[in-house]
């Protein structure tokens, strides 16, 4: 039976490197995935998440295994970016909101035909382009819960964050994203069009 994240920190903390080299298997991509998506620079994002890396061995004995590791060990890459950014640049400057949006529009579905497939790859190709355009706040929320699949509450955590900011950032960057995804023609047709091609892709 695979060891916990908590067993796998205490291991590491008492000197095992067996247990430090799959703490970073396990966290490498999450960590990654989420400075990337705040610094748009991949070769950044790698000396990043090995600073952030660096931070958890040394920080090891500070985790407290009564919560989620993946939600410390983010919270940690996304200090370390910030802490980066704001001395590298001005924060982005948001969108306008617009329309709503659901959920499950974040997350990919089965195509049942290879037309449906390629429309699919194009829609995430744009909504992986839109994601990148949300302000680093909404982006880094929506890489959470979407990309890395934390809840509410670890969001909050990770971001040091209250509740209802999380919840807030997410309801408007879903709004953004809806109002991209209208604007690239993957919105929700019109009442004017034939009913064969609702759910299809707008042509001009």
């Amino acid at each position: 039976m695979a060891e916990s994240d908590a067993e796998l920190a205490g291991r590491a903390l008492a000197g095992a490197e067996h247990a430090s080299r799959e703490l970073v298997r396990r966290y490498q991509r999450p960590v990654f995935n989420l400075i990337v998506r705040m610094v748009h620079d991949a070769a950044l994002a790698e000396d990043l998440a090995q600073e952030t890396f660096v931070k958890v061995f040394t920080r090891l004995s500070s985790y407290d295994s009564r919560y989620k590791f993946a939600s410390w060990i983010l919270k940690i890459a996304h200090n370390t970016t910030i802490d980066h950014l704001r001395q590298a640049r001005p924060p982005t400057t948001s969108l306008d909101e617009a329309s709503d949006s659901t959920e499950a529009a974040l997350r990919a579905g089965s195509a049942p035909s290879p037309l449906a497939l390629v429309e699919q790859r194009e829609l995430a190709d744009v909504l992986d382009l839109a994601i990148d355009r949300l302000r680093p706040e909404y982006r880094q929320v929506m890489v959470l819960r979407y990309q890395e699949d934390l809840g509410y509450e670890e969001i909050a955590d990770a971001l040091a964050l209250p509740l209802g900011t999380v919840k807030s950032y997410l309801h408007r960057a879903r709004l953004e994203l809806a109002e991209m995804i209208t604007a690239a023609g993957w919105g929700p047709p019109c009442n004017t069009q034939p009913a064969d091609s609702v759910g299809s892709k707008r042509r001009s």
